[in-house]
């Protein structure tokens, strides 16, 4: 999908004009541009969030010479998609990471239950 076909979906869904839907588009991704390139973050839950992300400098390799080069640091945007959407892409890995995160609380009770023996087989052997 495309910016005209995202334009046009919001327009027929929300009953309004091609050219209001591109307006609240434009007024959406300048609002995400302006606050990520200040340094801020900006979170749509169960989306995602935009953020800013430094690169630091480094050294790297010119394949067609093989010479060394310097690679400048860098501020580059940065998407993370958030649980739901990677639910909905995903829905098998989604089921999977649920089954572990129930799991996961039974292994955490069965060292506290061999702490908590430790002490009483102590005082059993004495």
């Amino acid at each position: 999908m495309n910016k005209t076909e995202l334009i046009e979906h919001l327009a027929t869904k929300h009953a309004l004009t091609k050219a209001e839907a591109g307006r609240i588009l434009e007024t959406l991704l300048d609002a995400v541009v302006t606050t990520v390139k200040k340094g801020g973050a900006v979170a749509i839950p169960g989306f995602g969030s935009f953020k800013q992300h430094a690169r630091a400098a480094r050294s790297g390799v010119n394949p067609s010479t093989g010479a060394k080069i310097k690679i400048a640091a860098a501020k580059l945007p940065k998407f993370t998609p958030g649980a739901t959407f990677k639910a909905a892409v995903d829905p098998k890995a989604a089921a999977r990471k649920a089954a572990k995160v129930a799991a996961a609380p039974a292994k955490a009770a069965k060292p506290a239950a061999k702490a908590a023996a430790k002490p009483a087989a102590k005082k059993a052997k004495k």
